[in-house]
């Protein structure tokens, strides 16, 4: 593995939000408490908390005690992607605090820490500039105490390594010395707080293992799944195998009469897909008596009409709406049958991609405990979107919101999952009918029976290059999946998450004559965000594409789309999350991938290739090169991937960036190789992973070699954005080597063989 940050900056930009949010101090009893409060994403007060050291209310992000421990909050779900360890190092990085004498605590839900959502790689953009704000407060805070107690200006002083040193005399207090007297002071209004200058950083751009490694590697219990209560009962709930499916009857006394059973009853549920759907829970004394209980029930389902849906029945619709007229027409601009009817050359090809499950090695789980006498629930839950689980519970089961209190625990993978709350509600729906907590674990075969999934999809495609071998007309009819829904007091047809296709996406907007049309096929299969969602697989249709249109032309794949980019530095339009698409950062991304993967420089023999695609999402300008070898009888061998990012001025944690990005590279290698389910009679027949394989360590790339550009941007996530351009380079890499074109996903669908 390599790794290289590139500083490509030509200026200090400052992005630090202009509103006040430093409101009043109070004395806090022997120790100093800084929180912060959101509003619409950014801090709109500080409070300083009272007497932390005897209890306090946790609205507090830094706690600094008397005896000069250092206590951070880190509010965002821990779910793999390394937050719990790299917003932490914000404050502290401007803190200027030792980070051994820092402690890192997961935050619980709570309204004081605003948004707790850990989704669409927003974690980082959304805290950064705040976080910094915080802990310089907390800085300048302490360093003032420091100047009252020796009598002297604060600007002799200078904070570091969890002191304050008056400079000229060399005099020296701990933060935990000053920690009393700085709770005393005004906190300072936050335009006179300076941010320390981004080359004197210590500690963000440092490699900083997780605060958590060393407790996953002895097994420490940390994860949702781990949770242990004195008089736990433990539970099942067994669904319909059809989508939408309710219960008819069970044989609710025989399963009560199996040893270690506690209670077995049927569960009505609601008609939402996302919400509480109907079952027979098991409670039992211990998770293998529930397990095995399980295997005794029967039940008699009412499936409904989802039963005569199947992918093969989806595949046949979708051929006969690409031939149809009425699709929903996304974008059009210029004139398409002009445009065809001028072209030089003009292809068409068919993209086709399955639905697919998150595989989350923890399956979903959540321990709730209701109780009666007050009507309050407490749900323990790996969660990624705790705020929603408590709403979802408040309005299914009728309790207060006030009366639901959330912890979040770790999460074993998330990749959108658990932005979804079902297993939260299922959870709480029968704590209510047990008086005592009771912990709810899916098998894995009801983690991919009954996921949300990744939407399958098909692109019709039309694309044209003119004489000079330019891109000239690009025509996408996509055929996507939407789930019926009330909304407005109608029943619409919603379109699952990353199954929809802007107006906006590439090349859309670079092209003078475009049509994009989308043509929406009903279904009953739940769907959720998948990481990436809708890049994950738009950008392999579209590279793709782009690439079969370059080598139409007789042109080179870089300059082929460097050309299609165009001059202008900014591309307007909406974008994704509203973000304009800014052409002259993803052409550096690109350039800069060509440089260092050699692009062009090397002579392949045949069965060996590179390919190249770039993308831009979640607020990430990524480009990848892959460099394969396919032997005659087909198998595929990744042998290097280069993948070159812009996600703004700062990284924050090395160590986490680089695992972010080679595992985006291997999650995209493997949903390209493997992953995909089948739909038969509207349940999913793949169950576990002898069915649904993934990527195994022969099959990983040889080397993946990272690359960071440093630019006048703000800091962004990276927990999505490096997966969407690997399945398209790959692919093109094919091609490359083999001349074969990967239309079908996944892989192990095509015959790779040459001769």
């Amino acid at each position: 593995m390599k790794t290289i940050i590139l500083d490509v900056s030509e200026k200090e930009t400052a992005h630090a939000s202009r509103r006040g949010f430093l409101r009043h101090s109070a004395l806090a009893g022997g120790g100093l408490v800084l929180g912060s409060f959101w509003s619409t994403g950014a801090i709109a007060e500080l409070a300083i908390s009272k007497g932390f050291d005897k209890g306090f209310s946790p609205s507090a992000f830094i706690k600094i005690a008397s005896d000069g421990s250092v206590t951070l909050i880190s509010k965002q779900p821990e779910i793999g992607q390394g937050i719990k360890t790299s917003l932490p190092m914000v404050i502290a990085e401007e803190l200027e605090v030792n980070w051994k004498d820092v402690r890192i605590v997961q935050g619980d839900l709570n309204p004081i820490y605003g948004s707790q959502a850990a989704g669409g790689s927003t974690s980082t953009p959304v805290n950064y500039n705040e976080f910094l704000k915080l802990g310089a407060v907390a800085r300048t805070m302490l360093i003032e105490a420091a100047a009252l107690s020796w009598k002297v200006p604060a600007a002799e002083c200078i904070a570091a390594n969890s002191m304050v040193t008056h400079k000229p005399s060399k005099r020296q207090l701990t933060y935990g010395a000053l920690a009393a007297k700085a709770a005393t002071l005004e906190v300072p209004d936050a335009k006179t707080v300076k941010l320390k200058d981004p080359t004197h950083y210590k500690l963000l751009g440092t490699r900083i293992g997780g605060v958590d490694n060393a407790g996953i590697v002895i097994g420490k219990p940390l994860f949702g799944i781990d949770v242990k209560l004195p008089g736990m009962l433990y539970a099942v709930y067994e669904k319909s195998p059809a989508f939408g499916g309710k219960v008819v009857k069970a044989n609710l006394a025989a399963v009560k009469a199996l040893p270690g059973v506690r209670d077995a009853f049927i569960i009505d549920g609601t008609s939402n897909l996302n919400g509480l759907m109907p079952g027979v829970a098991i409670i039992a004394e211990s998770t293998w008596a529930a397990f095995s209980a399980r295997k005794q029930l029967k039940v008699t389902w009412d499936e409904g009409s989802v039963v005569n849906q199947s992918w093969d029945d989806f595949t046949a619709k979708a051929q006969a709406h690409a031939k149809q007229a009425g699709a929903s027409v996304m974008r059009k601009d210029g004139d398409l049958a002009a445009a065809f009817g001028a072209a030089s050359k003009t292809l068409e090809a068919a993209y086709s991609y399955p639905f697919i499950s998150h595989a989350s090695f923890e399956p979903q789980n959540c321990t709730a405990w209701f109780k009666p006498a007050d009507g309050t629930m407490e749900l323990w839950a790996p969660t990624q979107n705790p705020g929603a689980g408590q709403n979802l519970v408040a309005s299914v089961l009728n309790i207060p919101k006030e009366k639901i209190t959330l912890h979040i625990m770790r999460s074993g993978g998330g990749f959108g999952r658990r932005l979804s709350s079902d297993y939260v509600v299922e959870a709480a729906a029968i704590a209510q009918r047990v008086n005592a907590p009771v912990k709810l674990t899916w098998s894995r075969e009801d983690d991919m029976r009954h996921d949300h999934y990744r939407a399958g999809g098909f692109h019709f495609l039309r694309g044209t290059v003119d004489a000079k071998g330019k891109l000239s007309a690009w025509h996408n009819h996509f055929v996507t999946f939407a789930n019926r829904v009330v909304r407005d007091g109608k029943s619409v047809l919603q379109p699952g998450s990353g199954a929809n296709l802007s107006g906006d996406e590439f090349p859309g907007r670079w092209v003078e004559n475009c049509l994009l049309e989308q043509t929406a096929m009903e279904c009953g299969v739940p769907m959720g965000p998948w990481r990436a969602p809708g890049s994950n697989v738009f950008a392999w249709v579209f590279q793709s594409f782009i690439d079969e249109l370059a080598y139409a032309a007789g042109r080179d794949p870089l300059a082929f789309r460097l050309e299609i980019l165009g001059d202008k530095e900014i591309m307007p339009g909406t974008g994704e999350r509203g973000q304009p698409f800014n052409v002259a950062r993803m052409k550096k991304v690109l350039q800069t991938v060509a440089d260092q993967s050699g692009w062009g420089k090397r002579k392949f023999v045949k069965g060996q290739g590179q390919g190249m695609a770039f993308h831009f999402s979640h607020r990430g300008y990524i480009a990848e090169v892959a460099e394969v070898t396919v032997s005659k009888d087909g198998k595929l061998t990744v042998d290097r991937v280069v993948v070159v990012t812009d996600i703004g001025s700062q990284i924050v944690n090395l160590s986490g960036a680089e695992n972010q990005v080679e595992g985006s590279v291997i999650d995209g290698l493997s949903t390209l190789m493997f992953s995909e389910l089948d739909i038969q009679r509207g349940r999913i027949v793949q169950g576990n992973f002898g069915e649904y394989p993934l990527l195994r360590m022969p099959d990983a790339p040889a080397k993946v070699e990272v690359h960071f550009l440093k630019t006048d941007f703000p800091v962004t996530g990276l927990g999505e954005p490096a997966l969407p351009p690997l399945a398209p380079a790959v692919c093109n890499a094919i091609f490359a080597a083999t001349g074969k074109r990967v239309r079908q996903l996944p892989l192990s669908r095509s015959d790779l063989r040459w001769s």
